[in-house]
């Protein structure tokens, strides 16, 4: 048996998403999916595809129209100076291409430099590549950006990469583009990789703009960038996304990866990559002016129905609510506040919602909620908030019973 996979834990969300399905008509606030339908462009692309038998075999990288579109994409839209689309891998999901590249890149013992608070997923692939995953925190105060002598003060000798997300889930947190330089002269400086994910590229609100660190002077050389479909088009349940580097032989061994898990990604999928991309992208700037109205919508709910229990800032990007719990709110010593909270919020007010200690240490006293649900969704759970916290005297575990 596999016994370094014993170390590797399941995301709470897991334990999450157990407990909703015994809820009545519950508030789905907890999972990072958008309430959107995939744009025409891409479900005629499926249905063409399907109509025309593309349900065989296919290159194990990718459709090679597909792969030019993309390198297309990344060049004009991310700056990056892609040579050739062999440089660009399709892959099943962002997920996916964290696994890729933690297998191909890490060997055991190497250290991984994370945001602290991250997406479980990326700790949990770092440790099924027998490697070590090395938290950093994300200040709040700094509007949940890394203190970048911190960061740099985290490095140690065993320290293979840094992996960055930005826009970031869970907090919203967006790096600057003087963050992103400093990041960049520090990978150089110390000779590392730098893992860029960008799922969320196309999320940002009030005019915050995204920088893909492989577009910096001497940056793509040692950059691994991560993308998907599954934000920017809808595409959750699809799984599609991609990834890109110019290293040769880091990606002859990512393809050997892919191949052993999956031979090729979906064909259907694949072609309705490539509707996406050859169609209007009038929809991506459309979910993104409604996801900045529904996060404006949740935040004024959060200050009228949760009794002021649950503060922050919103975010710049991403599409979930990280938001601090008053460390009063009663709970039992010892435990951890943010799943008595979320264990309150879901059985007593129906809400899904994440605990922030599922996303490390310097998560703990957070919660998260994702607001790219529908507005009467969104609008339904806060009722449900207030009903249950609008008295914050009655809000605590014993009050439950």
């Amino acid at each position: 048996m596999g016994k370094h996979l014993d170390v590797v834990p399941f995301s709470g969300i897991i334990r999450i998403r157990d407990m909703m399905y015994s809820i009545d008509n519950p508030f789905r606030l907890d999972q990072g999916d958008v309430s959107f339908d995939a744009p025409e462009t891409v479900k005629a692309a499926m249905r063409r595809a399907i109509d025309e038998n593309k349900s065989h075999y296919l290159q194990t990288t990718g459709v090679p129209r597909l792969l030019d579109l993309l390198a297309a994409k990344l060049r004009r839209a991310n700056g990056i100076p892609v040579g050739h689309s062999d440089e660009v891998m399709v892959t099943t999901g962002g997920i996916h291409a964290v696994y890729l590249i933690c297998q191909a890149l890490l060997e055991p013992g190497d250290e991984v430099i994370l945001p602290d608070p991250t997406w479980p997923p990326c700790a949990g692939n770092v440790l099924a590549a027998q490697a070590r995953p090395v938290g950093c925190p994300l200040h709040e105060s700094l509007d949940w950006r890394f203190d970048l002598d911190e960061l740099e003060s985290s490095i140690t000798p065993a320290t293979r990469a840094i992996y960055v997300n930005s826009p970031h889930n869970p907090t919203g947190g967006i790096l600057t583009r003087a963050d992103v330089e400093r990041i960049a002269a520090i990978v150089r400086e110390r000779n590392l990789w730098l893992i860029s994910d960008e799922a969320y590229e196309d999320v940002v609100f009030d005019g915050a703009g995204h920088v893909s660190p492989a577009s910096l002077p001497g940056m793509y050389e040692r950059t691994i960038s991560i993308y998907t479909f599954s934000k920017s088009y809808a595409m959750t349940g699809l799984r599609l996304g991609y990834l890109v580097t110019p290293d040769a032989a880091l990606r002859e061994r990512i393809k050997k990866v892919l191949f052993y898990t999956c031979s090729n990604v979906t064909s259907i999928v694949q072609f309705g990559g490539i509707g996406a991309l050859e169609g209007s992208q009038d929809s991506v700037a459309q979910f993104r002016d409604e996801l900045q109205a529904r996060r404006n919508l949740f935040y004024d709910g959060i200050r009228t129905h949760a009794g002021g229990l649950l503060t922050g800032a919103p975010p710049r990007g991403a599409f979930y609510a990280f938001l601090r719990i008053d460390p009063a709110w009663p709970h039992e010593r010892g435990t951890s506040l943010s799943w008595a909270l979320a264990e309150q919020l879901i059985s007593r007010a129906r809400i899904g919602c994440v605990p922030g200690a599922d996303f490390g240490p310097h998560g703990e006293g957070y919660i998260r909620f994702c607001f790219a649900r529908d507005r009467r969704e969104l609008s339904g759970a806060l009722e449900s908030m207030g009903r249950v916290f609008g008295q914050r005297a009655v809000s605590g575990p014993a009050a439950a019973s």
